[in-house]
């Protein structure tokens, strides 16, 4: 095959056809031909490293951020349940939200700072979320972290928060980390984000350097 695309590509130009053109081909020495074709061939090869070592990179780091995720589970798992919903009321996270993300309803919640019994599942499930705020607020220096869960992504009345609460959670880290755009997040999200959260209004910066809301134009 490689034999017939040289073939090919070293054959004369005719600069004749069935079909009428204003172009013509510049005529050329074998060898500058040859030269370009192996060099747009390399070039194509390195794309296509290039994208494959891409690809790699963000496998390993997201795998990476979830082992280290696992370890610091594997710590706050060691508290009670009372001791671990106080660091989130600490942070400032409401008790709906708490219960939302960790899919039981506030009732539970309340059960639990009662000291009633939790379940090793939703123990386990409380430790995650605590670990997961660790991680995002010291790896990725977010601060205000419970105001950055309730931060709509990009204008849309998606938050990492109802991400978190759909399962998602390596979308968060993912978006979190900076290795997803907004856009990009809200896309694996919900494919549909820009039909089904179309607003006719839209955020601006003014000159006074606040950020305000207008119909958009």
């Amino acid at each position: 095959m490689a034999n017939y695309l040289m073939q090919d590509l070293v054959a004369p130009i005719s600069q004749e056809g069935t079909t009428p053109t204003s172009v013509k081909m510049p005529s050329m020495g074998t060898t500058t031909r040859i030269l370009a074709y192996e060099h747009s061939e390399q070039a194509r090869s390195l794309v296509t490293k290039v994208a494959v070592l891409q690809q790699d990179v963000t496998e390993t780091h997201s795998q990476a951020l979830k082992n280290e995720w696992e370890v610091l589970t594997t710590y706050r798992a060691r508290s009670n349940a009372l001791d671990l919903l106080g660091l989130l009321a600490d942070q400032g996270f409401a008790w709906r939200d708490i219960a939302r993300m960790l899919g039981v309803s506030v009732p539970a919640i309340q059960k639990w700072r009662r000291g009633e019994k939790i379940s090793g599942e939703n123990r386990f499930k409380l430790a995650q979320l605590v670990a997961a705020q660790d991680l995002i607020a010291s790896r990725y220096e977010i601060r205000d972290i419970e105001s950055w869960f309730e931060t709509p992504i990009s204008g849309a009345p998606v938050t990492p928060t109802d991400i978190w609460a759909a399962g998602d959670t390596q979308l968060v880290f993912d978006y979190a980390s900076g290795v997803l755009s907004p856009e990009e997040a809200l896309n694996l999200f919900d494919p549909e984000w820009r039909t089904k959260y179309d607003s006719p209004f839209e955020t601006f910066l003014g000159d006074d350097g606040i950020r305000s809301i207008r119909a958009k134009g």
